[in-house]
């Protein structure tokens, strides 16, 4: 089993800028890859960025340039961030972290909300 837990989404303007995080515990040595997804009110949950443990970077083609995805492996914890730069109204979303191999586990969401 693994934990994922988010911080960090909020109220911003657009071209603004935020930065989330996430907290994986539990067996972490078994992670591989891990992600941020997004789902908007009557859309489909998509995936944003991910990062493979060798710390190889995909990105949806809406954030590249603005979002930064990153990951530091400490021993118990893996940190999983997301800086986001330039937020558009349309990057309004739940944010969910997400680590996927064998089995797929997510956090439970932080809302980010892009608007003046």
């Amino acid at each position: 089993q693994v934990q994922l837990v988010e911080s960090g989404g909020g109220l911003v303007q657009p071209g603004g800028s935020l930065r989330l995080s996430c907290a994986a515990s539990g067996s972490i040595r078994s992670l591989n890859v891990m992600g941020w997804y997004r789902q908007a009110p009557g859309l489909q949950r998509e995936l944003v960025a991910s990062i493979s443990s060798a710390g190889l970077t995909n990105y949806a083609d809406s954030v590249k340039g603005r979002f930064t995805i990153s990951r530091d492996n400490a021993k118990n914890t893996v940190y999983l961030r997301m800086n986001m730069n330039s937020l558009k109204p349309e990057d309004t979303a739940v944010y969910y972290c997400s680590t996927w191999g064998v089995r797929q586990f997510w956090g439970q969401g932080t809302q980010v909300t892009v608007s003046s």
